[in-house]
């Protein structure tokens, strides 16, 4: 049985987690976000922090991480930087979540790792600066007078990370189904578009 997944890129502070757990919960299934870097922690034997730090840091090319991740039953070598290793660990991570059954994935460039998977539905939450600044300082204790740098450095990171990784444009429309603007729509009805969507495209495939 093949299970439905519903995968979800977003800028920083442009409330991503959140709809997708909103979507999660409406739909009644799981929402992996950093469970999946806790589940790669475990596997790699060193903490969950010390692993995001080797997260945020780009592997060598796109090529190489293509070569190593073209089989998921591939050993991972023992000299690889963590940079490297900790990525090939997330895709298979992702891959054996969505073998698992229907879920919800936010970031880490599933839509990329599963864009094979039939019953995938890929959404972009953005939104304009000055929404995504006052939640940063709001909901995530942002200072203030940084919050700017910190959005363009985040944003600049998930980027890179997806185009070192995939070989693609993190902006790229053609990668989602859906884009949604939560500044203008809120979080709440970004969740309900999605669960509507969802519900009548890849939920009616049997």
């Amino acid at each position: 049985m093949s299970h439905r997944v519903i995968t979800i890129e977003r800028e920083y502070a442009s409330g991503g987690r959140e709809i997708g757990e909103m979507v999660s919960q409406r739909l009644g299934i799981p929402c992996y976000n950093r469970e999946i870097l806790e589940m790669a922690s475990e596997r790699c034997g060193v903490s969950p922090e010390y692993l995001e730090t080797a997260e945020e840091a780009a592997p060598k090319s796109f090529l190489y991480t293509l070569m190593l991740t073209s089989s998921p039953t591939r050993s991972i070598e023992e000299n690889l930087p963590l940079s490297d290793k900790v990525y090939i660990i997330e895709t298979n991570i992702i891959r054996e979540l969505a073998e698992q059954g229907d879920c919800v994935i936010v970031g880490r460039c599933a839509s990329y790792i599963l864009r094979d998977k039939e019953k995938l539905f890929n959404a972009f939450i953005y939104s304009d600066i000055q929404s995504r600044c006052e939640r940063a300082v709001k909901e995530y204790g942002v200072d203030a007078k940084k919050v700017e740098a910190m959005l363009r450095k985040t944003d600049k990171r998930r980027e890179t990370f997806y185009s070192i990784n995939t070989g693609g444009n993190w902006y790229d429309k053609s990668n989602y189904h859906i884009c949604l603007n939560s500044g203008m729509l809120g979080l709440e009805l970004c969740a309900d578009i999605i669960v509507s969507t969802v519900k009548s495209t890849i939920y009616q495939m049997i």
